[in-house]
């Protein structure tokens, strides 16, 4: 589709499209309509892209977009400001050490590589939120969102995938 497309623009473009996608995936897991009724918690929608961008561009996507996604996730969630920043960053610094490990897995394992990014940035959100109201927190609500969001992570990574290689790639590959 973009193959032939060779303007110098193309390629902020597709330097933007991983970060506008987290973006997006804060904003529509903050929606203020729940679809069912509130008894499961929204996915953690922004940590898809930080995740899978970190494992295949990470030049698309350093410490610093995560960091800002986080910020965001902050914002539009309405929690104390920086406790998923951080988590988000905690996240990628286990995903950035075991890149290797991470990129290699493929099917149930990809799924179990991101329930762990999942587990890593609960549980930093976890223990900060219970240091900040000086009393451990209920845990049944950030194990219920790690679930929901792993399952959540099922059908986007083929789209995050469709939009790497249909969009992404050839913008920034050499003509």
């Amino acid at each position: 589709m973009f193959e032939r497309i060779n303007f110098p623009m193309s390629r902020v473009f597709a330097a933007v499209i991983p970060f506008l996608l987290a973006a997006f995936g804060v904003l529509l897991a903050n929606f203020p309509v729940s679809f069912l009724g509130g008894i499961l918690p929204s996915p953690l929608l922004a940590l898809m892209p930080v995740y899978f961008w970190c494992l295949v561009r990470p030049d698309l996507m350093p410490p610093g977009a995560a960091f800002a996604i986080g910020i965001l996730e902050d914002v539009f969630s309405g929690g104390p400001p920086g406790i998923w920043a951080l988590s988000f960053v905690a996240s990628y610094a286990l995903v950035d050490r075991q890149r290797d490990a991470f990129a290699g897995l493929s099917g149930i394992g990809a799924i179990l590589g991101f329930a762990a990014a999942m587990l890593t940035a609960s549980g930093t959100a976890y223990v900060v939120m219970s240091i900040y109201h000086n009393h451990m927190m209920p845990l049944a609500p950030i194990v219920l969102q790690v679930a929901v969001s792993v399952l959540f992570y099922i059908p986007v990574v083929p789209v995050l995938v469709l939009v790497h290689r249909r969009l992404v790639g050839p913008l920034r590959s050499d003509f």
